[in-house]
């Protein structure tokens, strides 16, 4: 007997666990739900957790809409230290020594020069495709391709503790930034290199991490309880709309 095919629709909105991709999840709703008609609005890395959007049925086609939309993070990061991914889970290509000279004071000083419209190139860790083929695999064999910088704007990046060598820091910019690349370039600036070691997205416009359910307690939902979580699509853009 074929499949039963439920007719979920709307966006849902998951707190995703680290170490797994963005498209791990998507697969993950679509067993629970046991849909094909399932997407995603703005990949999270695997080493990144919180608010991912995940487009139920007939709400895929707010995709471009939704993924358009400015973003929130929260992360951490480790200074003195160069991995080739900008962050933790790469190879550590340098080690520095953190200096006491370096203080609270000069690297909110140096976060300020990011805030602005800017262009920023794709590091050679991501999933954007040259010729059809994702960047992470050209890096993977060790090379390194030529790549568009990218357009984005960076409204607000402000170190909220700093606890030698490490970091906390927040982030509010629009879609296409790469936090481990603005880590990494902040590194460069203040001389001793960082990586990320830590990352949250806790916003995407008015869609908020404190609406989201962890993945695991989504699954474990009877599939009677699953239309509680789903916002239908034209309230995740205009709230309020009737």
């Amino acid at each position: 007997m074929a499949q039963i095919q439920n007719d979920f629709e709307g966006v849902l909105l998951i707190d995703k666990p680290s170490g797994i991709t963005s498209h791990d999840v998507v697969d993950r709703v679509r067993r629970k739900l046991k849909m094909k008609r399932v997407g995603h609005a703005g990949t999270l890395d695997p080493l990144a957790t919180g608010l991912l959007i995940i487009l139920v049925g007939k709400a895929t086609k707010l995709s471009s809409r939704l993924m358009s939309m400015d973003k929130e993070y929260e992360g951490t990061f480790e200074l003195g230290k160069v991995s080739d991914s900008h962050d933790i889970d790469g190879e550590i290509l340098e080690e520095n020594e953190v200096p006491e000279s370096i203080t609270t004071e000069l690297i909110q000083e140096q976060m300020n020069t990011f805030e602005g419209d800017q262009y920023q190139t794709p590091p050679m860790f991501s999933a954007v495709k040259i010729n059809g083929v994702p960047l992470y695999k050209h890096a993977r064999k060790g090379k390194v391709v030529e790549r568009e910088p990218r357009f984005i704007r960076v409204s607000k990046y402000e170190l909220k503790s700093w606890d030698k060598p490490s970091g906390t820091f927040f982030v509010y910019c629009t879609k296409g930034t790469y936090i481990r690349s603005l880590v990494h370039d902040l590194g460069g600036k203040l001389g001793r290199g960082a990586i990320l070691t830590q990352l949250r997205r806790t916003a995407s416009n008015n869609l908020n991490l404190e609406n989201a359910v962890e993945l695991k307690v989504f699954e474990d939902q009877p599939l009677s309880e699953i239309s509680k979580y789903l916002i239908p699509g034209y309230k995740a853009i205009a709230p309020g709309l009737e």
